[in-house]
């Protein structure tokens, strides 16, 4: 073998293995529940920047570890569900099923924690998301929301909207129409972020009697009420940015609405294989809305401070 092709064949089996290692790591970030859970930090985050108060990254912690506890706590009672979906998840869960338990217990503890060093109204944020994710995802009396159609979707999108709306409020207050348009944004979000993830679960949802909106509706009536959804942002746009809110940020919210038309029309497609892409780009939506966000606050607060 010369010289070039042992170079080449190195250069090769190199990136075979960065590739594994990434493929690896990722699957690792999803299906352990901790890409959700920089969500979970990141809506917050994103949050903070649009009231324009001082970021408090205690109570972005009690976000995160919240998150991380109610979606384990999710898998731990999907697993029927995952094992048509996603079998690799199923696979995860089942064999780590103890550490994921002990995860969801530490998780719930380290949010409350960090939440209790404020007053109760932030302790009863962090418990909202959890209280949802209880109802929503364990059966008790042969009842949970995750059974009833729409409930789903609508519970989900209010504990992230409840999140993303009231946690700076625990450190600063700011005018209760200011609140409701950030209320709004982030439920219509976060409810068409559930239902993508829905179409991709039909198969599983339909055969484990979970009714869906996609199983109720079919997928291309789905598509056609998501986008409707995503239409509704446009007009908040519009009264948001004549109420003078959010200027700072018009442009990165405007990213955001047209980013959630791509997602429907790519992801609501009949005829489409995706492994770890949807939880990466759906999920993993407000991660890069946060450090988009973020850079563009930097960048003009140096362009105000130029002489």
């Amino acid at each position: 073998m010369s010289d070039y092709n042992t170079e080449l064949y190195k250069e090769q089996y190199l990136l075979k293995k960065i590739c594994f290692f990434s493929d690896k790591s990722i699957s690792l970030l999803i299906n352990s529940s901790t890409l959700i859970a920089i969500t979970g930090f990141s809506l917050p985050f994103f949050s903070f920047l649009l009231y324009d108060i001082n970021v408090d990254f205690r109570l972005l912690l009690a976000s995160f570890f919240v998150t991380f506890a109610v979606y384990s706590l999710n898998k731990l009672t999907d697993t029927e569900e995952d094992k048509i979906n996603l079998q690799n998840r199923a696979e995860f869960t089942i064999k780590n099923r103890y550490y994921i338990i002990l995860s969801v217990i530490i998780s719930s503890f380290a949010a409350v924690y960090l939440a209790s060093s404020y007053t109760i109204f932030a302790i009863l944020i962090i418990f909202f998301p959890f209280c949802i994710g209880f109802i929503y995802s364990i059966k008790v009396a042969n009842f949970r929301l995750k059974d009833i159609i729409f409930m789903k979707s609508l519970s989900v999108a209010l504990a992230w909207a409840v999140i993303g709306a009231f946690i700076p409020m625990v450190v600063d207050s700011r005018g209760i129409k200011m609140i409701s348009f950030v209320f709004v944004f982030f439920f219509i979000k976060l409810f068409i972020n559930t239902v993508i993830f829905d179409v991709r679960d039909i198969n599983g949802d339909s055969l484990n009697g979970v009714r869906t909106i996609p199983v109720f509706l079919g997928r291309k009536k789905t598509r056609i009420l998501l986008l409707i959804m995503n239409s509704i942002l446009i007009f908040w746009l519009i009264f948001s940015y004549f109420q003078g809110f959010f200027h700072r940020y018009f442009i990165v919210l405007i990213f955001a609405t047209v980013y959630g038309y791509w997602y429907i029309l790519y992801f609501c497609r009949e005829t489409i294989n995706i492994r770890m892409s949807r939880d990466l780009l759906v999920d993993g939506e407000f991660i890069g809305i946060a450090i988009l966000a973020s850079l563009y606050s930097y960048n003009s607060i140096f362009l105000l401070n130029l002489p």
